[in-house]
């Protein structure tokens, strides 16, 4: 059954920013942030505990966190890879937190360093402490249509993995074509087998747009029942580990998909396309969103 409202989750503070070549000041990503509120987001992701070494572009996330309002309705969820990081994220305020295992030994390994059930067990403390301490958590499984150094990822590998974090306790399980080679048939193959692990209403689909099929994915997943979507304005970041991938759908294309639906959101487009233009231009970049580009503010 398809759902007359959708939740859209905004990565591009996150998942967007730290596979961008500028590294904005904290000024700035509390400012993007803001702005995304302002546009009717309830879910976006503030940054990373993650190593600044890795990842310049998520220092100082803890900054952010003590900038914005984390008693306010807007959920404002933070990526955390071990221990240390949740740490850090509980030390800052963080209500939400996000774990990050892969489909795909090759991707797990060249991305965090170990295996996919080495990262599961890693996890299993993390989520429990987080769990024990009223955090929601939320489990990202990457790789899920294909992986740029494997090729083909077996549904019934994403549904293990899927099920795995499920069974840790992850509220929510994000499904990723982290290198966009996904269609419509692949996802719901992916679905299929998901679905005998984890509740369809506890998945989300984050497709990225490398092949021009994200949206048509974002229709199919709706299509089959998911009702929560990642987006990031402007179609901010891509993959550092999958050489050519782009970055996710643009938010801007997402409101515009489900609006022709009729099938509602909660977010101003007008005011979005505004975001991904202020973004965009601090980026040194054009919005990767065709509606956005459609639309351009005058």
């Amino acid at each position: 059954m398809t759902a007359a409202r959708v939740k859209l989750v905004e990565v591009g503070p996150r998942d967007g920013l730290q596979n961008e070549a500028v590294t904005l000041s904290v000024a700035e990503r509390c400012a993007l942030i803001t702005r995304l509120a302002e546009a009717g987001f309830t879910t976006i992701e503030a940054g990373a505990f993650v190593s600044p070494d890795k990842i310049p572009q998520m220092a100082d996330t803890a900054e952010v966190l003590a900038a914005l309002d984390l008693k306010s309705p807007i959920a404002y969820p933070v990526l955390v890879p071990n221990d240390k990081g949740l740490c850090a994220a509980m030390a800052a305020g963080a209500r939400e937190i996000s774990v990050f295992a892969a489909a795909s030994d090759t991707f797990s390994l060249k991305n965090i360093g170990v295996t996919i059930d080495d990262s599961l067990k890693r996890y299993e403390p993390v989520v429990r402490r987080a769990l024990d301490a009223g955090l929601l958590v939320r489990g990202y499984v990457s790789c899920v249509a294909g992986c740029p150094y494997e090729g083909h990822v077996d549904p019934e590998r994403v549904a293990d993995v899927a099920g795995a974090l499920w069974e840790m306790g992850c509220d929510e399980i994000s499904l990723g074509d982290t290198i966009g080679t996904g269609t419509p048939n692949t996802i719901l193959a992916v679905l299929d087998a998901v679905e005998d692990r984890v509740p369809v209403a506890q998945l989300a689909g984050h497709f990225h747009d490398t092949y021009g099929m994200a949206s048509a994915n974002v229709y199919a997943a709706w299509r089959a029942g998911v009702s929560t979507f990642d987006g990031s304005v402007a179609g901010l970041g891509g993959c550092p580990y999958a050489r050519g991938a782009a970055g996710n759908v643009a938010s801007e294309d997402l409101v515009w998909l489900f609006k022709g639906l009729g099938v509602e959101t909660g977010v101003d487009l007008t005011r979005l396309i505004e975001v991904a233009y202020w973004i965009s231009q601090r980026l040194g970049r054009e919005p990767a969103s065709r509606v956005a580009r459609a639309l351009a503010p005058h």
